[in-house]
């Protein structure tokens, strides 16, 4: 099963100049716990960005377009088809972004774990893919306000492809 994982504002922003919108200490800690012993996919850009590489107790793959490249910690996929046959003997592999990747695996992606972030940023440079009514059901919606370590309320959504 491929999921994708990420927070997103009201007006789709993922991003700006490269790293995430805003902390958000719960946040966080779900992805943590959501994706922690699985497969983690993500776009090179993005595996630069992290603050710890590679993302401990996860398998770390990077897809890049650039030959021979090779990133510490991690392996590395050229392609999406070759992320599919890396992970075809897993239960759930997570996409974690950017932009880009998230657009590609969009349409093969079996199951959606969004952060509503009850906030817009005008200057966002990255968006994520909106999320059509008609090719996603919501499966489970929970609520959270804003506290001293998450300055915005959210939602934690799951959604399933219709299918």
């Amino acid at each position: 099963m491929i999921s994708i994982i990420v927070a997103i504002a009201e007006n789709y922003a993922i991003g700006r100049h490269g790293e995430l919108l805003c902390h958000l200490s719960a946040d966080l800690a779900y992805f943590k716990k959501v994706t922690s012993g699985k497969t983690v996919v993500m776009g090179e850009r993005t595996y630069l960005s992290l603050p710890h590489r590679p993302l401990p107790n996860r398998r770390n793959i990077v897809l890049t377009d650039v030959p021979d490249k090779t990133f510490s910690g991690a392996q590395v996929a050229y392609s999406i088809n070759q992320v599919l046959e890396m992970t075809k003997d897993e239960d759930e592999c997570f996409i974690i972004g950017g932009g880009m990747v998230y657009r590609q695996f969009m349409p093969l992606a079996d199951k959606l774990y969004i952060t509503h972030i009850h906030h817009s940023w005008e200057d966002a440079d990255t968006f994520f893919p909106v999320i059509r009514p008609e090719h996603w059901h919501l499966e489970s919606i929970s609520e959270n306000k804003a506290d001293d370590k998450n300055p915005f309320d959210f939602d934690f959504a799951i959604y399933t492809a219709k299918r």
